[in-house]
């Protein structure tokens, strides 16, 4: 089968690698794109009085002795007093969001791996620990690094 366009003839092959070219050359193109925001960069920083600043994750009052919170994709523990440590709330086995700390550990709900307070692996079937997040503590604020 062929495809008769004036001064120009494609056979079906071609026709098919021209159209799977053009589109990945779009896809490529949209993806270039994927997740800017010029108006997010472009946004002052900071907040006033009772509102987090860029970056903030927590305040150190929110996270308890023993336990920790989620905020966002991230949780935020404090194993002992003034021991804070973040990582992401995504299980290392397959990817489901893992719960909030409780009792001092993490569970993930799909397949029962538990993690310490410190992102290790206590019990899998997860073979390593949770992916760490880097923070920073200023006062009784908590920034992400």
């Amino acid at each position: 089968m062929t495809a008769d366009i004036p001064g120009l003839r494609l056979d079906r092959r071609t026709a098919l690698v021209v159209t799977g070219a053009a589109a990945t050359a779009l896809t490529v193109a949209a993806c270039d794109s994927y997740g800017t925001n010029e108006a997010a960069s472009t946004a002052p920083q900071g907040g006033g009085p009772g509102q987090q600043q860029s970056g903030e994750l927590a305040t150190t009052s929110e996270v308890p002795v023993g336990g920790g919170v989620v905020k966002g994709d991230t949780i935020i523990t404090q194993a002992t007093a003034g021991n804070f440590q973040a990582f992401s709330n995504v299980c290392t086995h397959l990817g489901c969001k893992v719960n909030a700390p409780a009792d001092g550990t993490m569970v993930c709900p799909c397949h029962n791996s538990v993690f310490g307070l410190d992102g290790s692996v206590q019990s899998g079937p997860a073979g390593r620990p949770l992916d760490s997040r880097g923070i920073r503590v200023e006062g009784d604020r908590i920034f992400s690094a």
